[in-house]
């Protein structure tokens, strides 16, 4: 399917040809007929993407000081690669558009299979032949709508929930400032609502566009303090609603300037908000900055999983207010014919997109891309094709001839394509088959820079291939363990990031499958624990070597605060930072005393469980089986600058202390001895270098199976411990009924 997409790190537009997004349980697949284009946004957007590194650096400088935070720790030459990989995404534009529903997800009651639907949001709603949405992101289009007109709803929402902002009451007095699209809206939705409406713009041609929208009075932007007098009677309006695209705080001073005492000024677009202190003192007037279009906007369990906020306490959601646009404009109280200035095929994106920046053939106000109006069969399979080559036929033959491995990888997050994909890329021997993800540009994309032959949105196409011998799985924690039981029972070998998976239902499951396939095909199944792999981590392992004696080792990690309401707390997707984050931890205490865990005790705090998450400030024991002792100290709350992680071991008269895996002291004898690399060594080259080893054969696997089982294992006891108080057995017998010797 084709879809708009920029580059946010060159700044290059394109409209690509993308696989077909995968139906989800909580979205509908909507074939798209038309979609808005939103000037202003989009052409910030597009804006900053084109900026040089530096231009981008200047808008974002508490992005800049994290950088410099990491450099100092990971070295400037690994941290800024990283930084451009993160950088090379693909921004998919567009989020507002109207269609009709082609599938639904399992847990979607709503809509069905035939549905006109207007669809709103940024990453879903976007410029692309089919898009798949959450249900609380779209509604059913009135019989009496066109979907040009329902592709309006985003931009229709975000002006009807800034009009609430203002808290008006029938009769009141507004002004709108900019008569842009968002801005004519907002003066038929404030007509329609009961309101007397003056508007102004800087742009003269603009002015009649806002006479025609029904204004009451229309105001050139020299003369709005004296219009504003005669308007309200020298009152000075009750409400000012700025819906302009500006750096300027010219906007800002007019509204204050012409507002009454204890009014209200709301801003909808952009604008620099540091008025003039002394006329706001004076005046008391009340500052608003409008968020989306309504409640729910950006929040995850709302627009994501589509739990709705009860209507008793929250009137008007972002789905209530789209319902209500449409309606406004069903019962003809709002027009959006007469603000459409330009039509173009989807298939002239590129070439409308340029002349939109360059300001030709304009004035533009309401753009609305049209899509081909052959739609697919929906009863035929073939249609649910979600894969695209990547190469031409012949350079994929070549390349075969040359390789050993035939992979596929599924989920490219921001680890993913900033850590792992690069070097994945430059492993000799490997074939780089398919990519599969969840977003059809993200899919394309990071195929394309990862230099897979196919990319697709089903990951199932991975699992069917039978070119396919090893997986790698990239995606959200919680998706681990069903996914790595899917590949084994494929018959693939398998890497999968950490954690293994996030309860301990899911790692019987895994256990379970892997015996099964063990016996059967003598699969891989291997965890992405890269510190063990790291060089000072093999030099603190062989200098070890000949003990006798057991260790203690001291860990601290200082990993940075994570709010409470990230993925990575929820049970459902992370598991919590325990689960998703400490079984590194546990891994390389079990490969420095090459002993798996028996016991752990672990104490939190308690704190409020908001500025101080409680689980992420622990301190836990482990006691490993040839009598060695681990303790671990995991605290968000210390400042990122300082070294995140640190440990020190004590063992028959020697310590050695590694700091941020850039430098490890030996002491011994009253003399110390220093290794140190030129940048962070973590390991991640060496362990998926090492994968592929064990793989061909090549070499016997330094991280087994049992050690992932055990130490994961370990981590879910260390959150019994931690919500019992009390010391826990690692128990292997509750995976493998006593039967540890067939590993």
């Amino acid at each position: 399917m084709k879809q708009i997409i920029q580059n946010y790190r060159s700044g290059k537009l394109e409209l690509a040809e993308v696989p077909l997004l995968a139906c989800s349980s909580n979205t509908i697949l909507v074939k798209n007929v038309a979609s808005l284009v939103s000037i202003g946004t989009e052409r910030s957007v597009i804006e900053l993407g084109q900026k040089s590194l530096l231009g981008k650096a200047k808008q974002r400088p508490d992005l800049v000081r994290r950088f410099m935070d990491k450099a100092k720790k990971e070295g400037l030459l690994h941290t800024f690669q990283e930084a451009l990989n993160r950088l090379d995404s693909p921004t998919p534009l567009g989020y507002s558009s109207a269609g009709v529903v082609i599938e639904v997800g399992e847990n979607i009651h709503r809509f069905s299979p035939g549905d006109r639907v207007s669809c709103i949001g940024a990453g879903y709603a976007s410029h692309a032949e089919y898009i798949a949405v959450p249900e609380n992101l779209c509604c059913k289009i009135p019989d009496n709508l066109t979907y040009e007109e329902a592709s309006f709803g985003m931009l229709g929402i975000i002006a009807l929930h800034g009009i609430r902002c203002a808290k008006l009451t029938f009769g009141s007095t507004v002004a709108v400032i900019g008569l842009g699209l968002l801005g004519l809206l907002t003066v038929q939705i404030l007509r329609a609502y009961g309101c007397r409406v003056m508007g102004t713009d800087i742009d003269p041609t603009k002015l009649e566009l806002g006479k025609k929208a029904g204004a009451d009075i229309i105001s050139e932007s020299s003369r709005l303090k004296d219009q504003s007098e005669l308007f309200s009677n020298g009152s000075g309006v009750d409400a000012v609603i700025l819906t302009v695209a500006t750096k300027s705080d010219e906007p800002m001073n007019a509204a204050v300037d012409i507002a009454r005492s204890g009014g209200r000024v709301v801003l909808v677009g952009v604008a620099d908000i540091h008025p003039q202190r002394n006329e706001m003192w004076h005046k008391e007037v009340e500052l608003i900055v409008s968020k989306g279009g309504g409640a729910g906007t950006l929040d995850p369990f709302y627009e994501n999983k589509g739990i709705d906020y009860p209507i008793g306490y929250v009137r008007w959601t972002e789905n209530r207010n789209l319902e209500e646009f449409l309606r406004l404009i069903a019962e003809g109280d709002v027009d959006v014919k007469p603000l459409v200035s330009h039509r173009f095929k989807i298939e002239d994106a590129e070439k409308v997109y340029g002349k939109i920046i360059n300001n030709l053939d304009g004035p533009y106000i309401g753009v609305v891309l049209e899509y081909p109006d052959k739609g697919p069969d929906i009863n035929k399979d073939s249609f649910f094709e979600r894969a695209v080559s990547l190469r031409p036929k012949g350079e994929i033959e070549n390349r075969n001839e040359q390789t050993i491995t035939t992979v596929g990888v599924i989920g490219a997050g921001l680890f993913g394509k900033a850590v792992l994909m690069p070097i994945l890329k430059n492993i000799r021997g490997v074939r780089l088959k398919t990519l599969a993800t969840s977003s059809s540009p993200s899919a394309h994309h990071m195929g394309k820079k990862g230099g897979f032959e196919r990319c697709t949105t089903d990951y199932h196409e991975i699992l069917e291939d039978n070119d396919v011998s090893a997986v790698i799985i990239l995606t959200p924690h919680g998706l681990h363990a069903n996914m790595v039981c899917e590949a084994l029972k494929a018959g693939k070998h398998v890497f999968v990031e950490k954690p293994l998976c996030i309860n301990l239902e899911q790692l019987k499951d895994v256990t379970g499958t892997y015996m099964a396939s063990k016996a059967n095909n003598g699969l891989i199944l291997t965890v992405g624990y890269n510190r063990r792999f790291s060089l000072h981590s093999e030099k603190i392992r062989e200098y070890f070597e000949r003990r006798q004696d057991p260790m203690i080792i001291n860990y601290r990690v200082n990993p940075g605060y994570v709010p409470p309401d990230h993925w990575v707390h929820s049970e459902e997707e992370g598991g919590s930072r325990v689960i998703g984050e400490m079984c590194h931890f546990v891994d390389l205490m079990q490969f420095l005393t090459g002993s798996n865990p028996v016991r752990v005790y672990g104490e939190r705090v308690s704190g409020n469980n908001r500025t101080s998450v409680n689980s992420d400030n622990v301190a836990i024991t482990i006691k490993f089986a040839d009598g060695s002792v681990g303790n671990l100290v995991y605290s968000a709350s210390g400042d990122r600058a300082f070294t995140r992680e640190q440990f020190e071991i004590f063992c028959e008269g020697s310590a050695v202390v590694m700091s941020d895996f850039k430098q490890s002291l030996f002491y011994k004898a009253g003399k110390k001895r220093r290794f140190k690399t030129a940048n962070q060594n973590m390991g991640y080259k060496e362990e998926l270098e090492h994968y592929f080893k064990v793989v061909n054969g090549n070499q016997e696997a330094k991280l087994t199976p049992l050690e992932c089982f055990l130490s994961t294992l370990a981590v879910f006891n260390i959150n019994e411990s931690l919500d019992k108080a009390n010391p826990i057995d690692v128990n292997s017998n509750i995976l493998f009924d006593g039967v540890i010797a067939d590993f």
